[in-house]
């Protein structure tokens, strides 16, 4: 008989999260440790109020994708090869708002889609060769967004001094498409690669970061089926079931968790 509830049991398992002191990184740290999972956090700042001894900090620089290499080395050698590999990080420019069609500059193209498509693509190339090499029949899984399946509907920018941001969608949709050539070479190795795609997503906990355009807000949530934005613990939940043993038959995918979005 099936222990369905052994397959959401990450013990013994081993989990690293690029990204995993951000707002919906964190919330996917916190699910893994909440099944048994061992995790290393890995990014620039660290997580902070750690309660939990199964998780880790561990400095890296994303944005210097030439030293990727070298910091991930130096990390497996003090934790080993992960069973899971999450990529939630989101590294940018500082004038990521101006990577609209009308504002762009190339280099900012140029930047952006260096830092973080590139670092995407590299980080999770170097782990997926290391399960292969230690025969780790793992699971990554990249965080993408709807903008990489569909394009950006301008109207729910209008009354908003908000702009579409085309850097965007090119890095997410190069995200997805190398999503599906990872599961291709390493699904013989048992290794399965998978994405997931958010909707809108708000932080309604911290007040000081709540700054929706109540216009674009009323915009966005109209479009959407199920009229409202998404939460951070919708988006954890669809990582940790990608991560886990229920999913052993599931590479290759795009998971949009959009509350509708992308099916209208």
């Amino acid at each position: 008989m099936t222990n369905y509830k052994k397959k959401f049991d990450f013990k013994n398992k081993l989990a690293f999260v690029a990204g995993g002191a951000g707002y919906i990184g964190s919330e996917i740290v916190k699910a893994l440790s909440s099944l048994n999972c061992k995790v290393v956090v890995l990014d620039i700042l660290p997580l902070k109020k750690l309660k939990n001894k199964k998780i880790k900090n561990e400095f890296i620089d994303l944005t210097k994708t030439d030293q990727i290499s070298s910091r991930l080395n130096k990390i497996i050698s003090s934790y080993g090869v992960p069973d899971i590999f999450i990529n939630a990080s989101y590294p940018k420019t500082k004038d990521w708002n101006e990577n609209s069609f009308d504002e762009i500059e190339l280099n900012s193209m140029e930047e952006n889609i260096k830092i973080h498509l590139n670092s995407y693509i590299w980080l999770s190339r170097l782990i997926g060769l290391l399960m292969k090499k230690k025969r780790i029949k793992g699971s990554i899984v990249n965080l993408s967004s709807i903008y990489g399946l569909v394009a950006q509907d301008l109207e729910i920018y209008n009354g908003t001094p908000m702009k579409n941001n085309f850097t965007y969608s090119v890095i997410k949709g190069g995200i997805n498409t190398y999503t599906k050539q990872m599961s291709s070479y390493f699904g013989k190795h048992g290794i399965r690669v998978n994405a997931v795609c958010p909707g809108g997503v708000i932080n309604t906990e911290d007040k000081k970061k709540l700054n929706t355009n109540k216009v674009f807000e009323k915009n966005y949530t109209n479009k959407v089926p199920l009229k409202r934005f998404g939460r951070k613990e919708e988006i954890a939940s669809a990582v940790v079931f990608l991560s886990s043993d229920a999913s052993t038959y599931i590479t290759g995918i795009l998971l949009p968790v959009d509350g509708g979005w992308t099916a209208i």
